[in-house]
């Protein structure tokens, strides 16, 4: 059968757009067959369930009207009895669909404008569609385009088959760019938004570097080097640490380049972003030392557990090593993920010799001694009563001038003087109506339940209703700078394991968990109480037993 030429200037239109649009031939098609049958509708009545279908192969176009099969016809439109359907299909039954043919359709001016609407709707949701699946699955590539226009000081690129824009906080300052500039950017995020998918590019970001090295560096594209973390101040200065999985290759070398020609291509893209690269190591102290070049560093104090690193530097060398406004230890610090606290020699012996004096004079106070025997327990390294309380004897009788006796007499003041203390906090504990089960928590001492009271956590289920976080505190990170909010055990030695542990104690307590239930670990230490609970149930059995033997 000879196609018309109707038909064959539908499926070109359609082959036309697919092309044009980057989509596929047969959205084009439904998109025109959803056209069909609005229009059809407007023909027939709203009310009309029509069915148009397109035949992609000869372009023959075939309409129908869906009528539904029912006992008591009340839409003629859109229902039919059993023996009108019977007439068009004899297996035809109560709620099945059946068809009649209709015949083409001539589109009149508002009908062919509506069902240009349709398509052309049709086929931008699937522009955007596909522009969405593929730009989502380019995130953390590197794109080229051409400046289109530049709105607020926002920059929209032309990326050829979409569109990204680099806002303005996300260019390198100073950075001018005009209609038709090439620019490359990273993409870091794309978005679905009622004005249709939105490509987000930056400049300024961390894994814009990486990735420019990755062009750049041979051995990184490999995986033979590795970038483990990148600090950046756009547009001034970044820091950057790589580390080898091939002995022979040193990673700095490797990124430097032949005089330089690797890191001055990435250099030139950056607007002359000056570039330190570092050697990466797993010792935290010997990072610090290398991501604070080029100062030198004459001593590093660590803190695991707050994350915080101690640095201490020659007087002359504190400038240097904390920058232009902060800018070296800013990027070292965001480089490495630890705060940095930046001391000079001399800031340091003063703080010390200053701890030496409050820990004598703690001494003093709390032994009932002397100065010179206070100086002698502080230089021996004691920082507080409680080590000399519960520190094995023989340990404190080493220290010249000391004998059995002495130390004897120094650990029972020690006890004596925290004995006073825990029950000046245990009063205090039950004026705040703290109640005593909470002691029945290992871990929670008196003072604990002091902070806790005064927090208003005063029995077993408010504390089993606590996060770790109430308790130790938290730290959030924003643009490279760390805040730290503090907890209701802010000023007790207890780690965020400790603090978990207890609560997850208070929750088996007051029945919110089995015993079970608790993650492993924390299992063993529950155990171990009721297990030392049940040993001195059987003692007090026992016991009595033997009381009534008597």
């Amino acid at each position: 059968m000879a196609v018309s030429a109707n038909r064959l200037e539908l499926l070109q239109i359609a082959d036309a757009v697919a092309r044009e649009k980057s989509i596929d031939r047969m959205v084009v098609i439904e998109a025109m067959q959803d056209a069909m049958e609005k229009a059809a509708k407007a023909r027939y009545g709203s009310e009309t369930e029509i069915k148009v279908e397109i035949n992609p192969r000869s372009g023959e176009t075939r309409m129908w009207r869906l009528l539904e099969v029912v006992e008591v016809v009340e839409e003629s439109g859109r229902q039919i009895d059993l023996k009108g359907a019977k007439a068009k299909n004899d297996a035809a039954k109560y709620g099945d669909f059946v068809t009649e043919p209709l015949p083409p359709i001539e589109f009149g001016r508002i009908a062919a404008q509506s069902a240009k609407q349709v398509i052309v709707q049709k086929v931008r949701d699937a522009e955007r569609d596909r522009m969405f699946e593929e730009y989502t699955n380019r995130v953390g590539e590197i794109v080229n385009g051409t400046v289109k226009r530049v709105e607020y000081g926002n920059v929209v690129v032309d990326l050829g088959r979409g569109e990204g824009i680099i806002r303005r906080d996300e260019l390198i300052p100073r950075e001018l760019y005009r209609y038709g500039d090439r620019v490359r950017a990273y993409i870091y995020d794309v978005r679905r938004e009622q004005r249709g998918p939105q490509i987000f590019l930056s400049r300024t970001h961390p894994q814009f570097m990486a990735k420019l090295f990755m062009q750049e560096v041979p051995e990184i594209y490999e995986g033979i080097i590795t970038i483990r973390s990148i600090a950046r101040d756009p547009g001034s200065r970044a820091k950057i640490a790589v580390t080898s999985n091939d002995s022979s290759i040193d990673p700095v070398g490797a990124c430097v380049g032949m005089r330089g020609s690797r890191v001055q291509a990435v250099v030139g893209e950056l607007q002359g972003e000056k570039i330190d690269i570092i050697p990466w190591t797993d010792s935290i102290a010997d990072l610090v030392v290398s991501a604070l070049q080029p100062a030198d560093v004459a001593k590093v104090v660590l803190d695991e557990q707050a994350e915080r690193i101690e640095v201490v530097v020659p007087d002359e060398q504190l400038s240097l090593a904390i920058g232009r406004r902060g800018q070296n230890v800013r990027l070292a610090s965001q480089l490495i993920g630890w705060d940095i606290d930046i001391l000079t020699e001399q800031e340091e012996s003063e703080r010390r010799q200053k701890e030496f004096t409050e820990r004598s004079a703690l001494f003093m106070n709390a032994l009932d001694v002397d100065e010179t025997l206070a100086q002698l327990l502080a230089s021996e390294g004691f920082s507080s009563v409680e080590e000399l309380a519960f520190i094995d004897l023989p340990e404190i009788a080493s220290i010249d001038g000391f004998d059995e006796e002495t130390a004897g007499e120094i650990q029972n003041r020690a006890s004596e003087y925290l004995n006073a203390i825990e029950r000046a906090n245990d009063e205090e504990r039950v004026a705040l109506g703290v109640e005593d089960a909470l002691y029945e928590i290992a871990g929670l001492t008196a003072a604990m339940l002091v902070a806790l009271g005064k927090e208003e956590i005063k029995t077993v289920e408010d504390f089993a209703g606590c996060a770790a976080d109430d308790l130790v505190g938290w730290s959030e990170r924003k643009d490279g700078e760390t805040k730290r909010f503090e907890g209701t055990f802010k000023d007790f030695p207890v780690s965020r394991e400790e603090a978990e542990d207890m609560i997850m104690q208070a929750r088996v307590k007051v029945g919110w968990i089995a015993a079970d239930e608790v993650p492993a670990g924390e299992g063993e230490d529950l155990a171990d109480e009721e297990q030392a609970d049940e040993a001195a149930t059987d003692g007090d059995v026992t016991d009595e037993a033997e009381g009534a033997t008597a």
